[in-house]
C-alpha cells in the first residue's frame, strides 16, 4: 500500500493484512514516514507487513522506529533470515521462489512463507513481476508452516489459483493495480471477494493479503 485509498478499500473489504513496501526499486516504494502518515487514521483491522530486499539492521530499525510492523517479509538467504528473527523478535515470512516442487521450502527458522515464481531474466525486482508459477506443483504439499501464494495472481484468476495450489492465503500487488504502482480500489474489493467465495478453497476460510 502507497496510499490511503488504497489502503482504505483493502480495510473495508476485510483485508487480514495489508503489505508496505521498503524496497527503493520497486514502483510500490514507500517511506516509513509516508506510510505512517496515510495509515494513521487506522486503528485496528489488518496487521501491517513490511517487505524488505536484503536489508541491514539498521534499515529495519529505522523504519520500526517510524511505522509499526507486525510482521517483516524477507528476500534474504536463510541464515540472515534467521539474525533478523532474533534481532527484532518479529515474525519473518521468508519469501521463496519457486520452479519445480524440489525448490519448496522445508521451514529453516522462518515463521512463514511467502511462495512465488522466480522473477524472469533481466528483472530488477525479486517479486511483484505479475509472473504466476505453476500452482499445481503446491497442490499435495504438506508445508511445515503457514504459506502464502503469490505471483500473478488478478481478480480473474485467484479463485482458479486456490483451488489448483490448495493455497489458505494469497498476495496480491500488481493484480490490483491501474498502473504500476496505482492501487485501484476498486480492484481490490473484487480481488477480496473472489478470493473468499465458498466455491473458491477446498478448506474452510481464505485469508488475503491486499499487500505490497
Amino acid at each position: 500500500m502507497n496510499d490511503a485509498d488504497g489502503l482504505d478499500a483493502a480495510v473495508d473489504a476485510g483485508a487480514d493484512w495489508v503489505g508496505y513496501n521498503f524496497f527503493e526499486k520497486s514502483p510500490r516504494f514507500v517511506t516509513p514516514s509516508k506510510a505512517a502518515a496515510f495509515a494513521a487514521h487506522v486503528s485496528g483491522g489488518p496487521k501491517r507487513v513490511g517487505l524488505f530486499v536484503n536489508p541491514t539492521d539498521t534499515a529495519i530499525a529505522e523504519t520500526l522506529r517510524e511505522f509499526a510492523l507486525d510482521v517483516l517479509q524477507i528476500y534474504a538467504p536463510v541464515p540472515r533470515i534467521a539474525q533478523i528473527r532474533a534481532r527484532f523478535g518479529i515474525p519473518v515470512w521468508r519469501s521463496v521462489h519457486v520452479t519445480v516442487a524440489g525448490d519448496l521450502p522445508e521451514g529453516e527458522g522462518e515463521d512463514g512463507f511467502v511462495v512465488e515464481p522466480r522473477p524472469p531474466a533481466g528483472a530488477t525486482r525479486p517479486g511483484g513481476n505479475a509472473v504466476s508459477l505453476d500452482w499445481s506443483i503446491l497442490a499435495n504439499w504438506s508445508a511445515p508452516l503457514p504459506w502464502l501464494l503469490a505471483g500473478g495472481l488478478r481478480p480473474d484468476n485467484v479463485a482458479q489459483a486456490i483451488r489448483a495450489s490448495g493455497a489458505t492465503a494469497v498476495d496480491v500487488s500488481s493484480g490490483v493495480e491501474s498502473a504500476p504502482g496505482v492501487k485501484s480500489p476498486d480492484l481490490i474489493r473484487e480481488f477480496i471477494r473472489l478470493a473468499r467465495l465458498p466455491s473458491a478453497p477446498d478448506v474452510a476460510e481464505t485469508v488475503v493479503a491486499a499487500a505490497t
